[in-house]
């Protein structure tokens, strides 16, 4: 099959890719993760809050209503967040306020990615905007829709699509730069995928590998599989990398689909180790542990030296949890009742619980200037700091 037939298979393919993904993380609850039956297991239920730590609510903010697989973007102390109608906001993280807002009057399917000086989202007419200073700078047609936050660095933007291409735009004229395309399977989740910067290395998810990329000319220095297709349809055989990932030094570690989690070395393109995990959303860590939710709600960390787990908490099962972070002596998760759970480093135990709005957090936990931050299906933008 030529590279023009993949090419055109898998944009053949979008729509296939869209009604499996229909509304990514959203239809993840329907996918029979937890054996025989169609009735959903009851959320675990909750003690008393211990309330071990002190944290406080410090300001909220709000930008809309987020249906979209949302990456909050933090730059130093801003926060740049966007909500489904095409809201897209830098805030302050010391005090909640806006820096700039602007709507770009078109729906969003990814974002966001920012620099601190450039803003980029996508929309679901597969349009890339960028933004300065809460102004537009421009706008691209795409080839496919994008589910994964662009990501802004060294005056470019890097783009990852459905059809499992990877491209770079000059940052200030958006004149694309290069496409590098890999094959893969047809069908991909609408959750945002893996792109980062490692020194030098453009470090993408595609499919079920992590791939080193020059991101002067976009070819491939190394590849890493970290899971591979497995069925007898598309859909058993559907294996993508989800975001968010953890990276201390040139050590990056990800979750590929309910399969795996595992860590690279992206300085030499080899694989560390893998170990078997049934999750949909990305890990966060530190030098010693890595963290993930289960897609059951369990809590696991594992040993970043070697993947040997360390500990695993059954408290929040079926509670639906976003990835974790990693902060300070606690991992932060939300979950779908809009409560963010503190949990003890060391094993898993609750340390303190906060309440935002009622509705689910849709993305990872993020901090900037001593601030935790989430964000609410609804549009609210909470920040909560230590006592």
């Amino acid at each position: 099959m030529s590279h023009f037939q993949l090419r055109h298979v898998s944009r053949a393919a979008g729509a296939a890719a869209l009604a499996l993904a229909l509304a990514g993380c959203s239809m993840l609850p329907s996918i029979p993760f937890f054996g025989g039956g169609s009735e959903k297991p009851k959320p675990a239920e909750l003690p008393p809050n211990a309330a071990l730590i002190a944290v406080q609510p410090a300001w909220t903010a709000r930008v809309g209503e987020v249906n979209l697989p949302l990456t909050v973007n933090v730059s130093g102390s801003t926060l740049a967040v966007a909500g489904s109608d095409g809201t897209v906001a830098a805030i302050d993280a010391a005090t909640g306020r806006d820096l700039w807002r602007i709507n770009i009057k078109a729906p969003l399917s990814a974002g966001v990615g920012s620099d601190g000086k450039m803003a980029a989202v996508v929309t679901r007419a597969n349009e890339l905007v960028v933004i300065s200073a809460g102004a537009e700078l421009w706008r691209q047609k795409l080839g496919a829709v994008a589910y994964t936050p662009p990501f802004v660095a060294g005056g470019r933007v890097f783009v990852l699509t459905a059809d499992r291409a990877v491209s770079a735009f000059d940052g200030q004229t958006g004149r694309k730069l290069w496409t590098q395309q890999r094959p893969g399977e047809p069908l991909v989740l609408r959750h945002a995928g893996v792109m980062l910067a490692v020194g030098d290395v453009l470090v993408v998810g595609l499919s079920g590998r992590l791939a080193g990329l020059n991101p002067l000319n976009g070819t491939v220095r190394w590849e890493v599989p970290l899971a591979s297709p497995r069925g007898i349809n598309d859909v058993e055989r559907l294996v993508d990398l989800v975001g968010s990932t953890s990276r201390v030094g040139d050590t990056v570690c990800t979750r590929a689909f309910q399969a795996n989690v595992g860590c690279v070395d992206a300085g030499r393109g080899t694989l560390l180790w893998t170990k078997p995990a049934n999750g949909a959303e990305g890990v966060h860590g530190d030098d010693k542990l890595v963290f993930g939710s289960e897609a059951d709600g369990k809590v696991v960390a594992w040993r970043r030296e070697s993947g040997d787990r360390a500990w695993v908490t059954e408290r929040l099962q079926y509670r639906g949890l976003t990835a974790p972070l990693a902060l300070g002596r606690s991992v932060v998760v939300g979950d779908s009742t809009g409560l963010v759970h503190l949990l003890s480093r060391e094993d898993g135990s609750l340390l303190n619980r906060l309440a935002t709005d009622g509705s689910p957090i849709v993305a990872a936990p993020v901090v900037a200037a001593n601030t935790l931050v989430v964000v609410t299906r609804n549009g609210g933008i909470y920040g909560f700091v230590p006592q």
